[in-house]
């Protein structure tokens, strides 16, 4: 049955093998994370693995059986539930003493909660028998937090028949989701990330899982992560017209996250959040005139009024009190904590080495690359196993990976059937390409180097949690790659749960760097140094470049005034060095927007 998380943040989706367990070492606390699905070779390491930790019997998968990846995740999940179920019943029946894992349910809980402000009620009464009803009512009152699926929808990948035609129905986001739809997951929502997939979207209408039970009750959610209001209009009404509801919309900042980066066209955090907190009310009622009648076109029943739609929001939080601005003064109903919780080994899966590297990140050590196959730029830790091999291959004159898992293959170039660009195959051909090609020594050097950037991610991002727990995932290729947000460099320590989440709710402070600068001004940074790069990458401007330059400069203008009306009606702790580094960003920006106007 659908409950609600006691805790007003949630830890996001991390890479693929970062957080492929969280649930598992989190949701008995009560606490929401988040899975990625896309990697079903990792996931059937991960069955066996637990199989063999909850002492089932495990029968593989192979992926040579029909519907082979679907069934993995579907039993993956229904593996985990059973797990947590258990860790949940184990944790309500355990004994109130220090230590024990019912009193840090209760001890990691936000202080303004109704259910700690009951446990320390408990603690006072000294009549046995109203202590024995009350402990019984704080048992049956614990709820485990929820278990969360992510699904990148451009991870799209047609699988072919024996004849090489596509499957129907048989892509990898759409087999994820059916592996999803299809679990006995009941406290539940799925993620979808990285934009519109109508095909996915559409696949997504013949399902009841996603159905209404009543009003706000759902077994299944849908979840979008989105980076402005305009992506939750259009996306959140596609949906709706199909008869499924957007429960929430998950604000991840452009620039300021980890994994790969979808900038917007200058838009920043606080302007973003401002028009939900204005237009929240719009968008539901927005939704449900198109919701509604689709229900009842299907013979499903309608409902007087809109399900409710959360607004949370993630990307750079670093405080407690930048988590309490954006819930007091934007009203998001909560946060994700993503980066952070990389050096908390009791909710996510890091490896050692690459947690030691983590620990040890500088400012430089965390860069926006080519990494990606995808074509997006990927915020990437410097330093990781996986660049050494990546420049190893290319010292060895061998660039490029072999490509065996094939999920971000999408490169027709040189070949009928797509290809990924990090694969040794493409590269090959790519370099043969631009030594025949009639450019300059300077543009063949900044296309190779782009060339050779790029890393094989599916393997990368898996292979965490198969080196952490030495269980096999592929044979000779053991390289970790890592995703951390720019926040990273702002802890410099492994710490456990309950230290994050005193961090989070203000009762206390890990952070290694109290000087950094605030959350909405890191990412205004970023934002700068992102248009500065946009403009030295284009040799020959248009017209039309110079347009876009100028809009992108004015939204961050238009964010720093926001910004500076925010310290009149919100006190921040250092309200006058964020005014001053506000003041610098507008020099800048006004000096960049000057120069290219001169140009133009």
């Amino acid at each position: 049955m659908q409950t609600t998380s006691p805790h007003s943040f949630h830890i996001p989706v991390m890479g693929i093998a970062f957080t492929i367990d969280s649930p598992i070492k989190v949701a008995h606390f009560g606490i929401n994370s988040t899975l990625s699905i896309i990697e079903d070779n990792l996931i059937e390491v991960m069955r066996k693995y637990y199989y063999q930790q909850n002492n089932e019997p495990y029968v593989p998968i192979s992926e040579k059986e029909p519907d082979s990846r679907a069934r993995r995740i579907t039993d993956y999940l229904n593996l985990m539930q059973r797990i947590v179920t258990s860790k949940m019943e184990r944790l309500k029946h355990s004994a109130f003493e220090t230590g024990s894992d019912i009193v840090k349910y209760f001890e990691m809980l936000p202080d303004s909660s109704v259910l700690k402000e009951k446990y320390h009620e408990w603690f006072s009464l000294s009549d046995s028998t109203e202590k024995q009803n009350a402990e019984k009512l704080l048992r049956e009152s614990l709820v485990p937090g929820a278990i969360e699926v992510n699904i990148m929808t451009k991870v799209d990948k047609d699988q072919l028949d024996k004849n090489k035609e596509p499957i129907e129905n048989g892509s990898d986001a759409i087999t994820a989701l059916k592996g999803y739809a299809d679990c006995n997951l009941g406290n539940s929502a799925v993620v979808l990330s990285a934009g519109m997939n109508p095909r996915l979207y559409n696949y997504m209408e013949g399902f009841t899982a996603f159905d209404a039970y009543k009003l706000g009750g759902f077994y299944k959610k849908v979840i979008i992560k989105v980076s402005d209001y305009r992506s939750a209009l259009i996306q959140g009404k596609y949906l709706a017209k199909k008869g499924i509801w957007v429960s929430e919309f998950r604000i991840e900042s452009g620039l300021n996250c980890g994994g790969h980066v979808f900038a917007t066209q200058g838009l920043l955090m606080g302007p973003i959040l401002q028009e939900f907190k204005e237009k929240k009310q719009e968008l539901q009622d927005s939704l449900f005139e198109l919701y509604n009648p689709a229900i009842k076109a299907k013979g499903k029943p309608s409902f007087g009024k809109p399900h409710p739609i959360r607004i949370t929001v993630q990307g750079g939080i670093g405080t407690s009190e930048e988590d309490t601005l954006l819930k007091k003064y934007y009203n998001v109903d909560g946060t994700g904590w993503g980066t952070p919780f990389l050096l908390c080994p009791e909710a996510t899966t890091v490896d050692e080495k690459t947690l030691e590297l983590l620990a040890k990140s500088k400012e430089n050590d965390v860069v926006r690359s080519k990494a990606s196959p995808l074509g997006v730029e990927f915020n990437y830790l410097r330093g990781t196993t996986a660049e050494t091999e990546r420049l190893n291959r290319i010292g060895k004159d061998k660039p490029g990976s072999p490509c065996t898992e094939k999920l971000l293959e999408s490169n027709t170039e040189f070949t009928k059937t797509p290809i990924c660009t990090a694969s040794s195959k493409y590269q090959k051909l790519k370099l043969a390409q631009l030594k025949t090609l009639n450019i300059s020594k300077q543009d063949y050097d900044k296309q190779v180097e782009d060339v050779l950037s790029k890393e094989c991610l599916c393997i990368g991002l898996s292979n965490a949690a198969p080196a952490l727990y030495e269980v096999p995932f592929l044979k000779k290729l053991p390289a970790v790659t890592i995703c951390p947000g720019p926040n990273i460099i702002n802890f410099s320590k492994t710490t456990s749960l309950r230290e994050m989440t005193d961090h989070i709710y203000g009762r206390a402070d890990i952070m290694q760097k109290p000087n950094r600068a605030a959350l909405f001004v890191t990412e205004l940074r970023l934002y700068i140094d992102f248009l500065k790069k946009e403009i030295e990458g284009v040799t020959s401007p248009t017209v039309r470049d110079y347009k876009s330059w100028d809009k992108f400069s004015q939204n961050l203008l238009d964010g720093i005034e926001h910004y500076q009306n925010l310290t009149i009606n919100y006190i921040l702790e250092n309200a006058i060095k964020f005014k001053r580094e506000l003041d610098f960003a507008k020099v800048e920006i006004l000096k960049v927007r000057d120069s290219q106007l001169q140009l133009g």
